[in-house]
């Protein structure tokens, strides 16, 4: 057993020992209830000097200068800290209690607001409650000068597989973690203000799904037992919502979890936020609008700019975003037209510029590859990728005055792909032949190849009108608008390992 386990035993075992001294002493170490007025924050905004307000605030106890007669603290509450002040021959019995509290402790306070000889505004205690007694120590983040005087810290909780598994003890110790999370749930709410304010329908569609479809991913399989039968995580929504469109609604949304059995990187979670949208008599020239207006709008809504900087680039969400012909870039940086060059050209192509084309096949994947290589990362500025050849877009409709692509964008910022969206093929005819091609391609090995939705084409039948969709993946707008270069770092509980015991 290494020191820092022999370390921690101690003090567990300590932590045990109060709880049952404190027990003895007839103090319930867990408590029901406390009746809370105010908080830090309020407190410290509306403090007037020489004014005794009255308040009973709740929290952690963060700092603890334990002396004889006297002793501060600080807790820390969802709105910030504040430093109580504490004297024995006031609260008497409840001193003797709080000298065996530890950091990590939740308290209930009752006192009054008063400023230091050092200017800091306080809570006098008058009455302390021990409402919760943690029985293990958090990582509490000291600091300390040497001897050039620089501030050296210690014990922070940094290390990034520990601050994932625990996330509840990250953002104790880390209130900036829980920043970012407060503006996620800001940018979504925006969002849906927004797109209800336009007249939309928010929506719900089946997570279990007995096919996957409306996107090129790998499902979860679970198997319902009643039914004695496979059903599949949903990877998109999209096809659910279009047969809403079908069925005569003006616009529909969903902000939902969609699941894709993939790898996991800085912009991957297999679990995952999207926001999808549905409106109809409008296609994708109109959406690229559409999307330019609703970020923009969510930027000043939230942050009041749209202007960010991320990852040390300097972002403006302002219209207009770039427009960028995927057929055009591509044929500047390789020299070659990938609607008619064959698939073994492309996938030289691809080798030549540094591709992995690792478990990579088929003419659609390599070009995708190809893009993501050369053109991608040089989206800094918004921009919207347009006119995307067939192969890679088997629900969008084919461009009205280009062979050989169809009406499609993608967003990209930062380099990273933000949303997707089409023109959407509501032709019944062509959307089964695109489907049968799909199929093609996973007898071919393509495990992401769309599967045959039969009731999705029916329903095509009946008569979808000219819709615009949209896709835009949440966590990864949170990560642009926030500063986060890792989608773990936008997502409370991303996905781990098992951890070993």
């Amino acid at each position: 057993m290494d020191n820092n386990q022999n370390e921690l035993n101690v003090l567990l075992k300590r932590r045990k020992d109060e709880l049952t001294e404190l027990k003895s002493r007839g103090v319930e170490p867990f408590a029901y209830e406390f009746e809370v007025n105010s908080n830090s924050k309020e407190i410290k905004d509306k403090f007037v000097d020489d004014e005794k307000k009255e308040v009973k605030i709740a929290g952690r106890l963060m700092a603890l200068r334990k002396m004889g007669k006297a002793s501060f603290a600080h807790i820390q509450d969802s709105f910030g800290r504040i430093q109580i002040y504490l004297r024995k021959d006031e609260i008497k019995d409840q001193y003797t209690a709080f000298k065996l509290m530890d950091i990590g402790d939740i308290v209930g306070v009752e006192g009054y607001t008063f400023k230091t000889k050092t200017g800091e505004i306080s809570v006098h205690v008058t009455n302390l409650t021990l409402l919760t007694k943690s029985m293990r120590p958090l990582p509490i983040t000291k600091e300390s000068t040497d001897e050039e005087g620089n501030k050296v810290i210690h014990d922070q909780f940094v290390d990034k597989e520990l601050r994932y598994r625990q996330r509840y003890v990250d953002l104790i110790v880390n209130p900036e973690v829980r920043d970012v999370f407060v503006k996620r749930s800001k940018i979504t709410s925006s969002m849906r203000r927004f797109l209800e304010a336009k007249g939309y329908l928010e929506v719900e569609t089946p997570i279990l799904q007995p096919l996957y479809g409306g996107a090129a991913a790998k499902p979860f399989i679970t198997h319902h037992n009643a039914l004695d039968t496979d059903l599949y995580l949903r990877i998109a929504d999209e096809l659910y919502l279009k047969r809403l469109i079908v069925g005569g609604f003006n616009g529909v949304f969903e902000i939902s979890k969609d699941f894709r059995n993939e790898g996991m990187d800085k912009t991957h979670n297999p679990e995952f936020t999207m926001m999808e949208l549905y409106v109809p008599y409008k296609d994708y020239n109109w959406m690229m609008s559409f999307v330019e207006e609703m970020i923009l709008n969510i930027s000043n809504d939230v942050f009041n700019t749209s202007k960010f900087n991320y990852d040390s680039m300097d972002i403006d969400f302002a219209p207009k975003w770039k427009r960028v012909s995927m057929i055009n870039s591509l044929k500047e940086k390789t020299g070659i037209d990938i609607l008619k060059a064959d698939e073994n050209l492309i996938k030289e192509t691809a080798k030549k510029v540094g591709c992995d084309l690792d478990g990579i096949s088929g003419k659609a994947k390599l070009i995708d590859e190809i893009f993501s290589v050369v053109i991608q990362p040089d989206l800094i500025e918004p921009s919207f990728v347009i006119d995307y050849p067939v192969e890679l877009s088997p629900l969008a409709k084919r461009h009205r005055n280009l062979e050989g692509v169809v009406e499609r964008f993608e967003g990209y910022v930062a380099g990273r792909e933000i949303c997707n969206a089409f023109s959407e093929l509501n032709d019944p005819i062509e959307q089964k032949k695109r489907f049968e091609e799909q199929v093609r391609f996973k007898e071919q090995g393509d495990e992401e190849a769309h599967v045959i939705d039969n009731d999705f084409i029916r329903a095509l039948e009946y008569g979808m009108p000219p819709t615009a969709g949209l896709g835009i993946g949440l966590d990864r707008l949170v990560m642009l608008l926030t500063n986060q270069t890792s989608i773990k770092d936008v997502i409370f509980f991303p996905q781990m390992k098992i951890e070993s015991k």
